[in-house]
């Protein structure tokens, strides 16, 4: 059917359309963009995560000799390493005290197609038997626990003698542990006997918590770079997954927020030292010993 509209009109009614068509098309990119973005980040921080396992496994000595033998990861987090370590033949087994971590973990090991036991379970009192395993690892994990003599003591419990225990951690000096006392400054005070997690990244203190049950203790340094577009940025993805520094943001959103502004001040300060070429260089610590 023809009509006759003006052509001036039909012009204008052509170029609404027209707006209203590339209006909606960006509408629905920008929902993409934003789905991308999640999955880029969650794929950016499990191939980061993928990389520094690999470091830890070979800068440790670890990966020559897994294959086959008995590994629990402790503090396991969504199951990196314990789903690295079963890639490479290990039979693994894995803790962490938070639900929801074990949760995703065991998510992410059905989905790389590894049998891998994932359990619930404090570091403080692990559910397995003495001597069970060759292999006793920790990637920023154990590092958390409130009493450390006795989270040591339970990781060597559950070690066969002979057996290697490894870990990362954050020395106290450097971004991260720096970090963490920025964050205990804005936080609630510890409990009393509670240890910090950046002791854990001191050597003097690994030694005398490893104690005359280790030998042959040695430490490796080394270095990553974290995608970032500003030390801002660096912040924010800290504020959504850093647990720490979440409770802090929430705590002060509550209840002081020009002290929240001074903290992201200071965090962004922070950052700032270590931003290089749109990375954050985070250094960490690994220290390696046999019990005997």
């Amino acid at each position: 059917m023809q009509t006759n509209l003006d052509p001036y009109l039909t012009k204008q009614l052509r170029c609404v359309v027209l707006v209203e068509e590339k209006l909606e098309f960006f509408l629905v990119y920008e929902e993409l963009l934003i789905k991308w973005n999640k999955v880029h980040n969650l794929l950016s921080k499990a191939s980061l995560s993928h990389i520094l396992t690999h470091h830890f496994l070979d800068s440790l000595s670890i990966l020559p000799y897994i294959k086959g033998d008995y590994v629990l990861d402790v503090g396991c987090g969504t199951g990196v390493v314990a789903i690295t370590a079963a890639q490479l033949g290990a039979r693994v087994t894995a803790s962490d005290l938070t639900p929801e971590l074990v949760t995703r973990a065991r998510e992410n090991s059905a989905i790389s197609g590894f049998d891998i036991d994932f359990q619930i379970a404090d570091v403080e009192q692990l559910p397995y038997e003495n001597d069970k395993f060759d292999f006793v690892l920790s990637q920023f994990g154990h590092m958390f626990a409130p009493r450390a003599e006795l989270a040591v003591a339970e990781m060597l419990r559950v070690l066969k003698p002979g057996g290697v225990i490894a870990f990362s951690t954050w020395p106290p000096e450097l971004l991260t542990g720096r970090l963490f006392i920025l964050t205990g400054k804005y936080g609630s005070p510890p409990p009393a006997g509670v240890s910090s997690p950046v002791d854990w990244g001191k050597v003097e203190v690994i030694r005398e918590r490893l104690g005359a049950k280790v030998k042959h203790i040695s430490f490796h340094r080394a270095q990553y770079g974290n995608p970032a577009m500003s030390p801002s940025h660096m912040r924010i993805l800290l504020e959504k997954y850093i647990g720490p520094v979440t409770a802090v943001v929430k705590r002060l959103e509550e209840d002081n927020p020009d002290k929240l502004t001074l903290f992201r001040s200071e965090v962004d300060v922070l950052l700032g030292e270590y931003f290089e070429n749109n990375t954050v260089i985070q250094s960490y610590l690994m220290t390696r010993g046999i019990k005997l």
